[in-house]
């Protein structure tokens, strides 16, 4: 049997989404200093304006992540999974593959800029995810301040990097014992990562790529 990931309609529609993101551009992020950029993104106040900025950047997660979240996914046979940071749904798409091929489950996935909702959406049902997938639209610190599942398998961050320890903070007490948290450029989380290396936090946690935490639950 095939899987998802490699089969019609998704593999040739990541094929172009991944064409597509390389051959975009950002006037606001190219005239953005580099200062500015990594103070913006560091900023627990002003996250929601420099996204704004930034609705036309793709800021996709790489081929090779995201079939690391695929893997991830099928090996702990996850059913519900937490995502913070659409963006346009291509990381969506390797998690939505893995629950189709577990045989089903529930993807929750939050972004708050509108055009990037309607877009993502769009790729989620041209790949036949549609029924696996709930996107949330609004800021993260709301949509999933409620309505969480019990025993989420596994939670994925990829939105506004100074959020991270906050949106773990909604999230953790729904989190099954072994569930695993997948972080993308935590170089810009610092607070994230002191709070899941601690010694007194209930995770283990290691780096397994560049700017990529890998966590699991302990308890």
């Amino acid at each position: 049997m095939n899987s998802t990931l490699l089969s019609a309609p998704l593999a040739p529609l990541l094929d172009r989404l991944f064409r597509q993101a390389d051959a975009a551009t950002s006037p606001a992020m190219a005239a953005m200093s580099e200062e500015e950029r990594d103070r913006l993104l560091t900023s627990k106040t002003e996250y929601l304006d420099l996204y704004s900025q930034l609705k036309d950047l793709w800021l996709p997660v790489s081929r090779e992540t995201g079939e690391l979240l695929y893997m991830l996914a099928r090996s702990m046979k996850a059913k519900t999974i937490v995502e913070f940071g659409t963006s346009f749904g291509v990381s969506t798409l390797f998690l939505g593959a893995a629950l189709r091929d577990n045989g089903g489950g529930r993807i929750i996935t939050t972004e708050f800029e509108p055009s990037k909702v309607a877009r993502a959406r769009q790729n989620i049902a041209e790949a036949g995810l549609s029924d696996l997938v709930e996107v949330r639209e609004g800021d993260a610190l709301q949509t999933l301040a409620s309505d969480l599942p019990e025993g989420i398998d596994l939670l994925v961050l990829d939105g506004a990097k100074a959020l991270y320890e906050d949106v773990l903070a909604l999230v953790e007490d729904r989190l099954r014992p072994g569930a695993l948290v997948l972080a993308d450029d935590v170089d810009f989380s610092p607070e994230y990562l002191k709070h899941v290396r601690s010694q007194t936090a209930s995770y283990l946690s290691t780096p397994v790529a560049e700017g990529i935490e890998l966590s699991i639950r302990l308890g």
